[in-house]
């Protein structure tokens, strides 16, 4: 099957076969032809699966044969990077169409979106929390909204946007389409889905696992010798684009700055960049002029670069979700990746937890002529030892007060 099967008019068409697009995903071959019924959906993918297409392309087709200069669907993503990701989809497929599609997020000024928004468009896609100030500010009418989509709902709701999503809700008085996609199903959105869909149709698409184009692999190493780690395995390895992932966003910065000293090129993505510096770093990854993004979990949804071979989890994630959000960014439309994982003694129950749902033991592996009895850095030892000596110094003062 392919995407003739739909019978897409051929403004849409130009666009699916200028993106390359041949044969339909599983969650497009099933989720298309209900959107385009006009039911409502549920959406149950994994990431990587072409789920934005599949809403996408319906949305174009009704949007096509309509008003102009008014909105008429909108698409809320978690994240301003997911927000420009599917921007760009629209942008792509409806090239031919005429419909005008803008992005509204937070970090950026609210006057150019205004303008946007003012100019006449039909598609938005937005934050919840920008969403809201334009809608209090009255600079964006939903009074012609036909189709409302809740992408990455699970993300949404796990980043406490669930108060901002209702809110937003009670903005849309008209009957619309509602269409509602995440990986999981928490009791939280089954609730949501109960109260905002009518009658909606179910696609699954697989269980919650890893690609299995994606292979895993462990590092047992000490948290002072993750840096030096890295460095010998990007030495060794064969890479097209890798994506480092760390648990805050004052590592990924340093992380990233002892890569460039060592001569790579690599930039960080994390909260304390502005949106123009944001911007740039995925440019020049998605480019190929960056080789290296070192990223907090901002980054595990909303980037889509096929030429990512390699994701390393330099500290383990929270959750196994948050694990498989990550890789999700590899093993992407049936190319092969790889997922490194450095892992310490305090990540043993992580570990159990990713063997469970894998249903396998992950393999350890450890890099040969890496030295990993090094110390750490004396520096790093005294930085360790402080907080005992500020509360030592604390109990003698209190001993000394007690004897005036």
């Amino acid at each position: 099957m392919n995407f003739e099967t739909f019978n897409f008019h051929p403004s849409i068409m130009a666009g699916v076969h200028a993106l390359g697009y041949s044969i339909p995903t599983p969650i497009q071959l099933q989720g298309i032809p209900p959107i385009m019924q006009g039911r409502d959906v549920i959406g149950l993918a994994q990431t990587g699966t072409g789920k934005t297409a599949a809403f996408v392309l319906p949305i174009l087709e009704r949007l096509r044969a309509g008003p102009r200069g008014c909105v008429r669907a909108l698409v809320i993503s978690p994240t301003r990077e997911l927000a420009e990701q599917t921007c760009e989809v629209f942008n792509g497929l409806g090239s031919r169409t005429g419909l005008q599609s803008v992005t509204i997020y937070g970090g950026v000024s609210m006057d150019q979106q205004t303008w946007n928004l003012r100019s006449g468009v039909e598609i938005v896609v937005a934050c919840p929390g920008r969403l809201l100030d334009h809608l209090w500010k009255g600079t964006i009418s939903l009074s012609e909204l036909e189709i409302l989509v809740i992408d990455e709902a699970d993300r949404m709701f796990d980043m406490g946007f669930l108060p901002d999503i209702r809110n937003i809700l009670r903005c849309i008085l008209q009957k619309r389409q509602t269409l509602l996609f995440a990986a999981t199903m928490p009791d939280n959105i089954r609730r949501l889905a109960r109260e905002i869909l009518h009658d909606p149709v179910t696609v699954q698409i697989g269980r919650r696992l890893p690609p299995k184009t994606v292979s895993h692999v462990l590092y047992p190493v000490q948290q002072h010798l993750k840096t030096a780690l890295l460095k010998e395995i990007l030495n060794g390895t064969q890479t097209d684009s890798v994506l480092v992932f760390t648990r805050t966003k004052h590592r990924a910065e340093r992380v990233a700055q002892q890569l460039v000293r060592s001569g790579y090129r690599v930039t960080s993505l994390q909260g304390n960049l502005s949106q123009n510096q944001r911007q740039a770093a995925l440019d020049g990854f998605r480019n190929g002029s960056i080789k290296i993004l070192v990223a907090t979990d901002i980054a595990a949804r909303g980037i889509d670069v096929l030429s990512i071979s390699h994701v390393v989890n330099y500290d383990m994630p929270g959750s196994t979700d948050d694990y498989i959000h990550r890789i999700g960014r590899t093993g992407r439309v049936d190319k092969n990746g790889d997922a490194l994982t450095f892992v310490t003694s305090a990540d043993a129950d992580k570990i159990l937890a990713l063997e469970r749902i894998l249903n396998a033991p992950l393999e350890r592996l450890t890099l040969k002529g890496f030295d990993y009895t090094k110390p750490a850095p004396e520096k790093e030892l005294r930085l360790s030892y402080q907080p005992q000596r500020r509360v030592v110094r604390k109990q003698e003062i209190g001993k000394q007060m007690a004897t005036k």
